[in-house]
């Protein structure tokens, strides 16, 4: 599976080229190029490119990303320092969580008040007959 031009990368990572050249562009993604300058995804690119994803759709910053792509493509001396930012980024994902359900919670109360009205005003309707 090596050896992908970016739309199939983009294709089987399932996002878009905007995204992987924007990843590049950040600092995140390290891609190889042919002599001709064409990008190439490997297995590994793929499998980087679905962990960044992973930490943008769970609302980690760029920044934080860039900080913590940084330490990755360093040495495996720096672990520690990896594992304080996913632990860091696990809270705030389990307060946003936390923040979701509250809201759900609410929402969901809204639709049983709703129910109820329109429940009591077709019982006071009059048939149809």
């Amino acid at each position: 599976m090596d050896n992908l031009s970016v739309s199939d990368a983009a294709s089987r990572a399932g996002v878009s080229i905007h995204t992987l050249h924007y990843y590049e562009r950040e600092g995140l993604l390290r891609v190889a190029r042919t002599e001709s300058g064409h990008r190439r995804y490997s297995s590994g690119d793929l499998e980087w490119i679905g962990i960044l994803t992973c930490l943008r759709e769970t609302g980690m910053p760029i920044r934080t990303m860039r900080e913590f792509a940084t330490l990755v493509q360093q040495n495996a001396s720096n672990i520690p320092e990896r594992v304080r930012i996913l632990e860091a980024h696990r809270l705030r994902v389990l307060e946003h969580l936390k923040s979701l359900q509250h809201n759900l919670e609410h929402v969901e109360g809204k639709i049983g008040h709703y129910r109820e009205v329109l429940a009591r005003a077709a019982q006071q309707e009059p048939g149809v007959g």
